[in-house]
């Protein structure tokens, strides 16, 4: 029993992964999204942010990717169900993208109160320094 178990938990992760590898390869926005990702992580981590401050940030980086994810799934199943140009294929299609949108916008907004503080505070002592040489 426990080996079966542990091999459909290990075939599991594998299914992720494979959809995870189909976002990557399939949504050109993916790469915006890890891009963007990225940059903040190492933003954050040069602003030395606290314990809370990395949470957020995380949860919303995590947020943008899960949108990501769902839209490309509902995408997914509305072009296997239909090639016709439907109208509620569209809604369906429409609404995925501004879940993804609305996730972007919050992710942004969350970026902007935690790092722009300290950002601005860094980059302005930068400026100053470099200033009075």
């Amino acid at each position: 029993m426990p080996v079966k178990f542990f091999r459909s938990r290990i075939k599991s992760f594998k299914f992720a992964f494979e959809g995870w590898w189909y976002v990557l390869h399939t949504q050109q926005n993916a790469w915006i999204h890890a891009l963007a990702s990225l940059l903040v992580i190492l933003v954050s981590a040069w602003l030395r942010l606290n314990r809370i401050e990395w949470v957020l940030i995380i949860l919303a980086i995590a947020v943008v990717w899960i949108a990501e994810f769902i839209n490309t799934a509902i995408e997914t199943v509305v072009d296997l169900v239909t090639e016709n140009h439907h109208p509620l294929a569209k809604a369906s299609k429409d609404v995925g993208a501004a879940t993804v949108l609305i996730a972007a916008l919050t992710a942004i907004l969350i970026g902007l109160i935690i790092l722009g503080p300290p950002l601005w505070e860094k980059l302005t002592a930068y400026y100053t320094l470099i200033k009075m040489r």
